[in-house]
């Protein structure tokens, strides 16, 4: 089949789907993005991911080509038509395509925004075997610019990070700026220790995350301990579980760090847990 794309208010099959080599996503990564994920043809934490476009928008000083509700509409119209059970919607807003490559911004009034969405589909979403074994991975230096918190087309570190993994045989990266973890490459980290969950607060540094929001809600709820404060590679290393959380992970387990096995290298008891809450919860307030 072939998938239906939504590009600036049209439907139409992806084979048909243009935007101009002036846009400024693609000469500047002067966009921002989200990902929703669909589980039982119906959208997760919506809400959370269109205050965070919002925000993202609003700190870049761009324009906004769609209100909330139509964007629903938007994801909705996606689901159905490409018929995603399980699977991932993937939103993009540039500053538009004027006329010609500039480093001054363009005239909103004149240069209208791009707006690009279309889905993935993934069945198996919610059973992912890697949640049952754990993954595993490295540190590397953080040095990407500081505004993480900005959800940015700028993802060229971030995919080094995952190949410089894919190098080394393992999962993913984890990066660490002045001795202390930020997040993961695409995804918030988390460390357990004596139940404690602990991971960075929340900061320009990293990302924040509307799979960690909900986690953490729900793992107060469920009486779990939380601590959110800066953890060192090292004390991650000698942690008692680790684990990563994000729209397509939800909540999965890290059973090694730098080749240092956590525990007995296999999930501890508080992340297969939190998974199992997250993906209850997050179904039953599906929309």
């Amino acid at each position: 089949m072939n998938r239906i794309v939504y590009v600036n208010g049209v439907y139409l099959p992806e084979s048909e789907a243009k935007v101009s080599i002036f846009d400024r996503g693609f000469l500047m990564a002067d966009g921002v993005y989200e990902v929703t994920s669909v589980l039982g043809g119906k959208l997760i934490d919506f809400d959370g991911h269109a205050f965070r476009l919002r925000r993202s928008l609003t700190e870049l000083e761009m324009a906004s080509p769609i209100s909330k509700n139509v964007l629903l509409e938007v994801h909705r119209e996606l689901v159905r038509l490409n018929e995603i059970d399980e699977g991932m919607i993937y939103l993009q807003i540039t500053r538009g395509a004027p006329n010609d490559r500039d480093f001054v911004f363009p005239d909103p009034q004149k240069t209208p925004s791009t707006i690009v969405l279309f889905t993935q589909n993934k069945p198996g979403l919610a059973n992912n075997p890697a949640a049952k074994k754990g993954i595993k991975v490295i540190s590397i230096e953080d040095i990407r610019w500081g505004r993480r918190d900005i959800k940015t087309v700028q993802l060229l570190y971030p995919s080094m990070g995952k190949m410089m993994a894919k190098k080394a045989g393992v999962d993913d990266a984890w990066m660490v700026q002045d001795g202390f973890v930020t997040e993961g490459t695409s995804n918030n980290a988390y460390i357990v220790k004596g139940n404690k969950i602990i991971t960075r607060a929340k900061s320009n540094d990293i990302l924040h995350g509307i799979t960690r929001a909900a986690v953490l809600r729900f793992a107060e709820e469920a009486q779990m301990e939380i601590e959110e404060r800066n953890f060192s590679i090292e004390e991650a290393r000698e942690a008692d579980e680790a684990f990563i959380t994000s729209a397509s992970t939800f909540v999965m387990p890290v059973v090694e760090i730098d080749g240092v096995m956590l525990g007995d290298g296999s999930p501890g008891n508080v992340a297969p847990r939190l998974r199992e809450i997250y993906i209850d919860e997050s179904r039953k307030i599906a929309i």
